[in-house]
């Protein structure tokens, strides 16, 4: 399902909001196709859709393009009706772990071959790329990507002698280790923060669940994962971060000053110095560290895929309007407009000048995302992770807490 702190960012960082209404380029002429796209609302900026609208116009007279913008709440029915034939759009922008789900209804259009053969898919970012694809059909078309990097007190780091950041897990424990004194918190890291645990679990070759012959099996228990978990509790230790709550406070925390680091999207920078203004300029921004220099450590990556329903009218120019918004030129002006990672790491280039960005984007060529299954958002829903996590935290025995967890992940994603 679509992640939250995606939502967040992308809020943050818009230009201009929306309207509710669609934005028609013009009313259209006899022998004109109107291509009917849904986009969610601050996915783009208003000055990036009359752009697009007028380049692609004017490069397809016979085409007028109606944009619709949607709300995130409730959008997971309005999605399966669409699917169903109800007031059908031609493309549909959706969360990218959301596309397992749609696909299962049959009611997307087989996109593997414009994939292959107009976009290049194989050098999509996996984290964007993976979700969309069922079975080996690529149903979903990668569009934008973000994912959570380090953000850190730069005074903080030169009062503690820090000159060189962490590029591995056993360099970033040692610095946090020396920025936890002096009434300082070396990292504030909740307790109930799963989508990072998610990255430590993959860096051990882990897994949060894992498919078994067609079946779905929560897999928190296996020895890598629990290795995952066992070093969040370690970097955990390093500040006060509360075990039994997410993520959604750490902003505040860290804008009173005496917090080293959070983890989080970069566009969290802009809330603390919103909240704090003495700490504007003094935030800066590194990729999550690996377990070895060679590679940062392996992230979440949120993000949106475009769809095609098979009941859509105009499917055929629809698909063309994707393969446009995918296309090399609209990556580059989207990622620069919106402070997005693009969908292929190649051209990440155009926001290496946003150093928030930058860090975001080295960190998306090792992003991952959740278990591809349709069950998945009735994992998040009742989120049996962030009861485990809290559990270890405060000192439950890991392996029957991980067994407990996977079981009840299993459940939920064999519909029980």
């Amino acid at each position: 399902m679509k992640n939250r702190m995606l939502v967040g960012a992308v809020a943050l960082v818009s230009t201009f909001a929306l309207g509710g209404c669609g934005i028609v380029s013009g009313s259209g002429t006899s022998g004109q196709k109107k291509v009917t796209v849904w986009l969610m609302r601050d996915s783009v900026s208003a000055d990036f859709l009359k752009r697009f609208t007028k380049a692609y116009e004017d490069e397809h007279p016979s085409v007028k393009l109606d944009f619709k913008i949607q709300e995130w709440v409730g959008i997971g029915p309005k999605v399966m009706g669409a699917l169903k034939g109800k007031d059908t759009p031609d493309v549909i922008e959706v969360g990218n772990t959301q596309v397992s789900q749609y696909a299962q209804s049959g009611g997307l259009r087989d996109l593997t071959l414009e994939s292959v053969r107009d976009l290049g898919g194989q050098d999509w970012l996996p984290g964007l790329a993976d979700p969309g694809n069922i079975d080996g059909v690529q149903y979903g078309i990668p569009w934008y990507a973000a994912n959570r990097v380090v953000i850190y007190n730069k005074d903080l780091f030169a009062k503690a002698g820090i000159k060189t950041l962490p590029k591995t897990r056993d360099e970033w424990v040692s610095v946090s280790q020396r920025l936890n004194r002096n009434n300082n918190q070396g990292i504030y890291l909740p307790g109930q923060y799963w989508y990072v645990l998610a990255g430590f679990i993959w860096d051990e070759g882990g897994e949060l669940a894992e498919d078994k012959s067609g079946e779905w099996k929560g897999a928190l228990d296996s020895p890598e994962a629990l290795r995952g978990m066992d070093f969040y509790k370690q970097l955990q230790s390093l500040g006060k971060g509360p075990m039994g709550s997410d993520e959604a406070k750490q902003a505040d925390a860290f804008a009173k000053g005496h917090i080293a680091q959070i983890i989080s999207v970069p566009a969290t920078g802009e809330l603390i110095e919103r909240t704090n203004p003495e700490l504007k300029g003094k935030l800066g921004y590194f990729p999550i560290p690996g377990k070895t220099a060679k590679t940062p450590g392996s992230v979440f990556t949120g993000g949106s895929d475009l769809i095609v329903p098979q009941k859509a009218e105009q499917r055929t120019a629809g698909i063309e309007v994707v393969k446009a918004l995918a296309s090399r030129e609209w990556q580059e002006e989207l990622a620069k407009e919106m402070s997005y990672v693009p969908n292929k790491p190649d051209l990440a280039h155009v926001i290496e000048g946003q150093p928030g960005t930058a860090a975001m984007a080295r960190g998306a060529t090792q992003g991952r995302a959740t278990p591809n299954s349709p069950q998945w958002a009735d994992v998040e829903a009742d989120n049996p992770i962030n009861a485990y996590m809290t559990a270890v935290l405060k000192g439950s025995d890991p392996v029957k807490a991980a067994k407990a967890a996977s079981e009840k992940i299993s459940e939920l994603l064999a519909g029980s």
